[in-house]
């Protein structure tokens, strides 16, 4: 994962920076971007990539990823031509020699096929070999099982070139698409490789053979309060809360399902809250680019939560990390924690910082 690096306030009178003292080893993992963007036609994948680098322009970060999808945007036949072209588009991506590109690494990940798939040991072969030193991630779909992420992993592994510089371990990102692939989530979840794990609604949906209707496909109107959406049929509500509690569990990161209604910016602001506050996801698919900016937006704090957010963490570390009171409050370690990870959160979403939070990084 991408880390963000310490700063000068880590040395502010021998004080610990929040991330060492509150985190531990886990401070080294750092966050992914709120929302994954996945895009498999030419010239989508190349606007796509484009706006990446606009929108680390505008916010100083990398608030997206782009995820080039060979699973969906390759043609029956045409594998190994999508495979060529995600690597020169990933390739061409890290190249870019824009202000912001050239110092804040761009993450830009591939989905090949599932592992059952005859083209996933082509994929494999082609991106992993001509392009893991450029790439954040590889997304593996409709794992099943642990002995699908092992043997994706190997695959992985055994593709990788042997030139200096290139990483030694690649993450890996899951898609759960199946009831007995989340019966195993927290199996899944465990694996070392494992990142990130995502959540396939509608192969979820479809795999129950009509048991679950087609309302669970999608989000219901603030005017229906009757249809099983995604958020109110309980099958698929506990899907979600499964992965998310597995991914917690082993520290990896949670991602959310798509919304379909890409041009309903309510709805999708909507559905990006109750997957960030009611499920617990950090992490949310795009489909369409006007998807991106609202996920952003709806997984970004307030400011009124990084200004608390901003008080209690500086005011904790000027105590080294000793109990305080703020606003006639306890507080200890364990909301110091929430409140730090409140900062790391509004960083990565490109929210604009107080002063002595920004100093952190």
């Amino acid at each position: 994962m991408a880390s963000p690096g310490l700063s000068g306030s880590e040395g502010r009178k021998g004080a610990i920076h929040p991330r060492v003292a509150l985190l531990g080893s886990q401070g080294a993992t750092g966050y992914l971007p709120v929302c994954d963007h996945y895009s498999g036609v030419e010239a989508r994948m190349v606007k796509s990539l484009q706006l990446q680098a606009d929108m680390m322009q505008e916010f100083g970060v990398c608030v997206f990823d782009v995820t080039l999808d060979c699973e969906d945007g390759a043609p029956v036949g045409g594998e190994k031509d999508q495979a060529i072209l995600v690597v020169a588009l990933a390739r061409q991506a890290q190249a870019a020699t824009n202000s912001i590109a050239s110092r804040i690494r761009r993450r830009v990940g591939v989905r090949v096929h599932a592992v059952d798939h005859p083209a996933f040991d082509g994929d494999v072969h082609t991106i992993v070999g001509q392009a893991a030193d450029v790439l954040s991630y590889i997304m593996v779909p409709k794992v099943e099982c642990l002995a699908d992420v092992q043997q994706a992993v190997a695959a992985i592994d055994a593709a990788m070139p042997a030139e200096a510089g290139t990483p030694a371990l690649l993450p890996v990102h899951v898609l759960i698409e199946s009831p007995a692939a989340v019966h195993r989530v927290f199996e899944i979840a465990a694996h070392p490789r494992v990142q990130s794990i995502s959540f396939g609604l509608m192969d979820f949906v479809s795999s129950h053979g009509g048991a679950i209707p087609a309302s669970a496909m999608s989000v219901r109107p603030a005017t229906d309060t009757t249809s099983l959406d995604q958020f109110h049929h309980p099958l698929v509500v506990r899907a979600k809360t499964e992965i998310s509690s597995a991914c917690h569990a082993f520290g990896k990161v949670p991602s959310h399902c798509v919304v379909t209604e890409f041009r309903d910016t309510i709805a999708l602001k909507l559905a990006a809250r109750k997957a960030a506050s009611a499920l617990g996801f950090t992490r949310m698919w795009s489909i369409h680019p006007d998807q991106i900016r609202p996920i952003v937006e709806a997984f970004s704090p307030s400011a009124a939560e990084v200004d608390l957010a901003t008080q209690i963490v500086v005011q904790a570390q000027a105590h080294d990390w000793a109990p305080i009171a703020v606003g006639g409050q306890l507080h200890d370690r364990a909301s110091f924690r929430y409140f730090w990870q409140v900062l790391e959160r509004a960083h990565q979403t490109g929210v604009a910082l107080p002063r002595e939070a920004a100093a952190y990084f």
